[in-house]
């Protein structure tokens, strides 16, 4: 026999024969539990392999039917392939069919078949009313059409039933993607430790692979994997399976609790697009609900991402869920919204993003749009949706790494985000232009001031960058400006420039501070000026002595190379004879001359540097 891929579960009310119609399929009984033994009810969920005529074993999964055991259904009924809807010929269709039936239909189960249980206890005309109540049952729904086949115990039906059965196909696995496994029974067993068992959502996962049990986070190792009691090396997305986990406190994994490798989100804050029960009592924006997705369930808040405040049986709208527990999902998973109190199924959807910010209702009309195009494969509104934020490459990995947008720096941009940001930059540009007229450009740092202070600083480097590859900006050093900037004198500022200029040549290499030049001149613009000039090299700055012009300095170095062609060593004194320099300005022009290597300290003198060479 092959291992099952195909998963088929039963649905129905209470007492409609689902575990006996699945013990007279298989011979097993699925009550295992001393209470559903008793009272004939099932309590718990029940596993059981059916081989096949043809060779394929399929999983058989056995749900109660309990109006209070919904929760349990629920898990139960995630990822199936196919249903098999039980109904009494004695009762016909009660509340729970057809709750069962919709919570189906929510789920995205496309197959099944209809088994009208008990025929025995019923005669030929109330059989056919019984098939005509069925048949009525699932009208407008994924039953519709499918066949109705009389059952009982003794054994009635088994064959057409397998047949029909053998018809199913295996549901579009994503084989692809993260591991999960939604834990629906986890227990110890004497000797091997703790045991998990689910249906494999996505994904495959290796023996001896570690895992993740979610939202915890805790971490596990896989020593064991069997498919219905069966040793196998692999878990494979659709196959019954269980997993023997090694290094977790058992009491840490929990029904409830997602089995994964990669990146699963485990979200508070949810988008979906939502489809509210034909019947079901009017939902009002911010009602409480109990989300139920695979295994898990937690209680949150409804809020439309639409421009609506209600919404009315048999219709569909754009939702954000804020729920108080984190919820592990992925885009494409199916939810139940289920009425708290009292307890009443909905509706249920579609997770379209995981990853939401938060709504408000200003940008309703937005979001609904927003969600309508990444629910249609549009993966670059992820990336509208985190605006200037944009998105890590992990994180952008995680939602399936599609290449749309752009990348600055570190992180992955919408495209007109990119724009808004170049425009920024360009406006701070432009503003700092016309607030410092002399300047040269702008320091980076003071260009990440105000709007652009939240970007990282790759991407504020990447944006720089961008702009200037496209010839907008031109980057000199440290400093950056708009392309076509230039400094413009007025007539007064050249005749100070030249006051400036003749001042400090003057002084030869004594050189002028910058305080004796703002004491002796406007105090605001000379401070502009001399970066002007420095930047020209018209002037240099030395140390502590001051602005000094390059002429002067060009002299000094010829008066050394003289020197040192009939000395071999220069020291302090013989300086201060040289340039007639007190000793306080002297000692930092000869630093300056080591630190250009055109002197080389040698104790308490100086010899020539390699510069003179």
């Amino acid at each position: 026999m092959t291992m099952p891929s195909l998963v088929i579960g039963t649905a129905g009310h209470i007492d409609h024969g689902k575990t006996t119609l699945v013990e007279m399929l298989t011979g097993v009984s699925l009550d295992r539990l001393p209470e559903e033994q008793s009272r004939g009810i099932t309590i718990a969920l029940g596993f059981t392999p059916l081989d096949l005529a043809d060779g394929r074993r399929v999983g058989l999964v056995d749900v109660p039917g309990h109006e209070r055991l919904v929760r349990t259904m629920i898990a139960g009924a995630t990822g199936i392939d196919a249903a098999i809807l039980c109904v009494s010929a004695v009762d016909g269709a009660m509340p729970q069919t057809r709750e069962h039936l919709a919570i189906l239909d929510l789920l995205g189960v496309q197959q099944g078949v209809i088994a009208l249980t008990m025929a025995d206890l019923v005669d030929e005309e109330l059989l056919e009313l019984a098939i005509e109540d069925a048949r009525d049952a699932v009208a407008g729904t994924f039953l519709e059409g499918a066949p109705i086949l009389p059952t009982s115990k003794d054994g009635r039906g088994r064959a057409a039933l397998l047949e029909a059965i053998a018809g199913f196909s295996e549901g579009a696995r994503r084989s692809t993607g993260p591991f999960r496994l939604p834990i629906d029974r986890t227990f110890t067993r004497p000797g091997f430790g703790t045991v998990v068992t689910g249906t494999v959502g996505s994904g495959r996962l290796d023996d001896g692979a570690t895992v993740t049990l979610l939202p915890g986070g805790h971490k596990a190792r896989v020593r064991g994997i069997e498919v219905h009691g069966v040793k196998v090396d692999e878990a494979l997305a659709g196959r019954r399976t269980a997993l023997n986990l090694a290094g977790i406190d058992g009491k840490l994994v929990t029904r409830g609790s997602l089995v994964a490798v990669g990146p699963v989100p485990c979200p508070h804050m949810i988008d979906a697009r939502y489809h509210h029960l034909p019947g079901a009592p009017e939902l009002l924006d911010g009602s409480t609900v109990r989300v139920l997705l695979g295994t898990t369930e937690t209680l949150g808040k409804l809020f439309f991402a639409q421009p609506t405040e209600r919404i009315e049986g048999g219709t569909s709208a754009w939702i954000q869920l804020r729920l108080h527990d984190p919820l592990p999902c992925r885009p494409g998973d199916r939810f139940v919204i289920r009425r708290p109190s009292p307890a009443h199924t909905l509706g249920g959807g579609t997770i379209v993003d995981p990853w939401a910010p938060r709504l408000r209702r200003r940008d309703r009309d937005r979001a609904a749009d927003q969600l309508a195009r990444l629910a249609a494969g549009e993966h670059v509104v992820w990336l509208e949706r985190a605006g200037e934020s944009g998105i890590t490459p992990e994180d952008w990995a995680a939602r399936g790494g599609e290449d749309v947008g752009e990348i600055l720096g570190d992180r992955r941009f919408a495209p007109q985000v990119v724009v808004r940001l170049q425009g920024v930059l360009l406006e701070a540009l432009a503003s700092y232009h016309h607030e410092h007229p002399l300047s040269l450009g702008a320091h980076r740092r003071e260009l990440r001031r105000g709007r652009l202070a939240h970007l990282p600083d790759r991407v504020f480097d990447a944006l720089v960058d961008k702009l200037a590859s496209g010839l907008s900006v031109v980057i000199e050093g440290p400093l950056v400006r708009i392309a076509g900037f230039e400094i413009a004198l007025t007539a007064e500022q050249e005749a100070l420039r030249t006051r400036l200029l003749e001042t400090v040549r003057a002084a030869g290499l004594a050189g002028k501070t910058t305080q004796q030049l703002t004491t002796a001149f406007p105090a605001d613009e000379v401070s502009a000026l001399l970066r002007l000039l420095d930047a020209g090299d018209h002037l240099l700055e030395v140390s502590s002595v001051g602005w000094i012009a390059p002429e002067a300095l060009a002299g000094l170095q010829e008066q050394i190379r003289s020197w040192f062609v009939e000395h071999d060593a220069l020291s302090p004194g013989d300086f201060k004879d040289l340039t007639g320099l007190t000793r306080k300005a002297a000692i930092p022009l000869l630093e300056w001359l080591d630190a250009r290597r055109i002197t080389q300290r040698s104790g308490d003198t100086r010899i020539a540097g390699p510069a003179l060479a």
